[in-house]
């Protein structure tokens, strides 16, 4: 990574592959409950967010700089006391202009700390909230709730012969081209986030060894035609951070999600799928797989600004 010096508040710096070991130590430390809290995450949309971190004292400090959303801060990572740095983050962002400062995806650990200090507001974002099952639900799908989940199995399974291969090395150009033909399909080029994602994807199964991802891929005779890709996000929870999937296969999606929680994740007790955005058909398509819970995030500002 080079010199930590080169990384101390006030200076940023780009995210880069690099930065891994000192970046993914501190956030595994943290043990974090929300999914933008991974190295991988934070790397493959760099670009797409503009992500920049720098280090104050002992803690991580990490902004989008610059992107559709606007510039803003992630929470600070590392163990509190935290509102010293939360409020200088949010200074230093008022001094940079712009939008209103603002600091977005804090989680509840966060917001607790800050609670009763004046000149901090800590609002929830339902849109950011991630989705959280039990992996054993997502496996089982037993029980009445599940049932149409279940037929959706068992369809694809009478129509089609497959297979489930744990993602390696050799399946990165067939997944590419598959996610190349899906963004085709939704006219990527023509919709920035669906652009950003497309670079995400490129970048996770680029370097997909170094990110030390797990992957899996559904392989049916004409080739794969599924594939998704996470990691642990702290010592209980796995993370689902892309899962795409031929759209003209009835019930893929049903197959690979449960197949990656039962040959991935047998040893974890949760996988967190992340938000949906505000945007009703995913909401309805993660609330129809039963969430055990969902996790809070925050907006925090300066209690000056509305």
């Amino acid at each position: 990574m080079g010199d930590k010096l080169s990384v101390e508040f006030p200076r940023f710096k780009q995210i880069e592959l690099e930065d891994r070991a000192l970046i993914q130590d501190m956030l595994w430390k943290y043990q974090p409950q929300t999914s933008e809290l991974t190295f991988t995450n934070l790397f493959i949309w760099r670009a797409h967010y503009g992500v920049i971190w720098s280090l104050y004292k002992d803690l991580l400090l990490l902004v989008f700089d610059g992107n559709a959303h606007g510039t803003y801060g992630l929470p600070p990572i590392g163990a509190p006391p935290r509102q010293e740095a939360t409020r200088l983050l949010l200074h230093w962002l008022e001094e940079k202009g712009g939008d209103e400062p603002r600091i977005e995806r804090a989680d509840q650990r966060l917001a607790a700390e800050l609670a009763g200090v004046t000149d901090l507001v800590a609002e929830p974002t339902r849109d950011d909230f991630d989705y959280v099952y039990s992996c054993q639900d997502l496996v089982r799908l037993a029980g009445r709730k599940y049932h149409a989940k279940r037929n959706f199995i068992n369809t694809f399974q009478s129509i089609y012969q497959f297979s489930y291969e744990t993602l390696n090395q050799n399946h990165i150009s067939a997944c590419l081209e598959l996610a190349a033909k899906w963004c085709r399909l939704h006219r990527c080029d023509e919709d920035l986030n669906l652009t950003g994602e497309w670079m995400a994807i490129r970048e996770a199964l680029t370097n997909f060894g170094a990110l030390q991802l797990q992957g899996g891929v559904i392989r049916l005779a004409r080739g794969i035609e599924a594939f998704t890709l996470g990691e642990l996000l702290n010592s209980k929870t796995a993370v689902v951070h892309i899962e795409k999937a031929n759209p003209a296969i009835r019930g893929i999606y049903a197959v690979m999600n449960q197949q990656f929680c039962e040959h991935n994740w047998e040893h974890a007790t949760f996988v967190n799928r992340e938000q949906d955005l505000g945007l009703l058909p995913l909401r309805q398509a993660k609330l129809s797989y039963h969430p055990h819970h969902l996790v809070e995030k925050f907006r925090i500002r300066l209690s000056g600004n509305s």
